[in-house]
């Protein structure tokens, strides 16, 4: 590391001083974000037809994916059919890795559950190999409406009223990143995520070029610590 990549060094006041001024910066965000889920709470929302989707009992439908409970999150996974694990979609794979604990949104009367894009076989043997305790699903073979033109890599929300369901919220972009806790984690960081797109100092480190802010060694980064593949340090952002 160079003195280049570094902060300025002041003393402990004119450091408080600073630090305190994004505080308060920070602090209008959470009050403007409490604000905005105010307002989601408030949508209104739109019956779903009645369609079905893929385990592994062959089709169900979405209202089993409730599991019982009275709202399901759903995120709609990407697939390349046919293709090996390492070559599915480093996005979607980074997105779900981190939904490990369920306890709370269980506790909230939530089910998390994934839908593929893919054949239910393959998605299932990807689930596996990466040790995820959620309900996975096939929607290849779903009636059209469930996907709605939206294509994949989102996240849709649903409630149930007995047997009637209905799709209440949905996003997609960097709005699936509410699922990713390490990039909240990271932008605390003084390096932040090092994505090339930041508004960093000159000589911040950051993915290098041709290099993908998901993937190490050409595999999604979550795939690592599954497979006995040595990793080398190639593709990791330098200082």
């Amino acid at each position: 590391m160079t003195s280049e990549a570094m902060p300025t060094v002041v003393d402990r006041a004119e450091w408080r001083a600073a630090r305190d001024a994004i505080l308060d910066r920070e602090k209008a965000h959470t009050h403007e974000g409490d604000a905005i889920a105010a307002a989601r709470r408030r949508l209104p929302m739109t019956e779903m037809p009645q369609v079905t989707v893929t385990g592994p009992h062959g089709a169900v439908p979405l209202l089993d994916v409730f599991e019982g409970r009275s709202m399901l999150m759903a995120y709609f996974h990407m697939w390349h059919d046919g293709k090996p694990f390492e070559q599915q979609c480093e996005g979607c794979t980074s997105s779900t890795c981190h939904m490990q604990m369920l306890d709370y949104l269980h506790a909230r009367g939530v089910t998390y559950a994934v839908f593929s894009e893919g054949p239910y076989d393959e998605g299932a043997a990807f689930r596996e190999f990466m040790g995820y305790s959620w309900p996975w699903y096939s929607v290849k073979d779903s009636d059209p409406a469930l996907v709605d033109g939206r294509g994949f890599g989102l996240i849709a929300c649903y409630l149930r009223d007995g047997d009637r369901v209905f799709e209440t919220y949905w996003t997609t972009g960097r709005g699936v990143e509410a699922l990713i806790t390490s990039y909240h984690a990271l932008d605390l960081t003084v390096f932040g995520r090092q994505e090339r797109w930041e508004d960093s100092p000159q000589g911040w480190p950051h993915v290098g070029e041709g290099e993908h802010q998901w993937r190490l060694n050409g595999r999604p980064i979550a795939q690592w610590s599954r497979t006995s593949e040595p990793v080398t340090d190639a593709g990791v952002p330098q200082l």
